[in-house]
């Protein structure tokens, strides 16, 4: 089982959207079950279950584990396929972001969009990796700061911007034969609170989104034929003034 995998079809968004299917999800990522095990969790028939199940298996969101005897009865044992999922903006192609539509390195909704991008992109290079039965480098940084006054983390913001740029510059080498693109991304936003996590409600306070702030730092695109190359790293950058 995957620990993540990233849902770019529509139909199958749709499918794991549904609720009862998402609850069969959760229960099949905590280990295998029967259609039968399941209806007694979630308080529905076997059949109707055994019909949810189908469902999820043809979108390849839970997968045979395997089989056992039960009376005159074979028993299918389904487990998920990943412990949890991420929809990627592919799946509503139509509307995805763009954040080359405008740029506004202190705006949260165009961090939100450089993170779908993200998203989009990183599940499209492990699609293609993990077709190609390649390793797919790859490399984050996550971490957290509490700032004194809004002038310290203004004065944070500068010195991040200059220093990563000043890596760019560094290592940035346009005719390098054989060189491959690679975005940057570097964000800072306020800390969420878990019980905000936890309560949509809660999210969706001004206040508990619409502080400061936001930064997103330079990019590269990384080429298709990065997806099939062990030594590709997903972790994002890109060109000095290439938007």
């Amino acid at each position: 089982m995957l620990d993540v995998t990233v849902i770019e079809d529509a139909e199958a968004a749709a499918v794991s959207l549904d609720p009862i299917r998402a609850r069969l999800l959760a229960e099949l990522a905590a280990g295998p079950a029967s259609a039968a095990m399941l209806a007694a969790k979630v308080g529905l028939p076997r059949q109707k279950v055994n019909y949810h199940l189908k469902a999820l298996e043809r979108h390849g969101l839970v997968e045979l584990a395997g089989e056992r005897r039960k009376g005159n009865v074979t028993e299918r044992l389904m487990r998920a396929t990943a412990a949890s999922y991420v929809i990627s903006p592919l799946a509503l192609a139509a509307v995805q972001p763009d954040p080359d539509r405008f740029r506004d390195q202190l705006s949260a909704r165009w961090l939100l969009a450089v993170g779908a991008r993200l998203v989009r992109d990183v599940g499209a290079l492990i699609t293609g990796a993990t077709k190609a039965r390649k390793r797919l480098a790859t490399y984050a940084l996550d971490g957290e700061v509490t700032f004194a006054s809004a002038a310290d983390r203004a004065a944070f913001i500068e010195e991040l911007t200059q220093g990563v740029g000043a890596l760019i510059r560094k290592y940035h080498d346009g005719n390098a034969e054989g060189g491959r693109d690679h975005r940057i991304v570097v964000a800072v936003h306020p800390t969420l609170k878990p019980e905000a996590i936890a309560e949509p409600e809660a999210i969706a306070e001004p206040e508990a989104i619409a502080k400061p702030e936001v930064t997103a730092e330079p990019e590269v695109t990384a080429k298709p034929e990065a997806i099939a190359e062990p030594e590709a790293i997903a972790v994002e950058s890109t060109r000095p003034g290439q938007d």
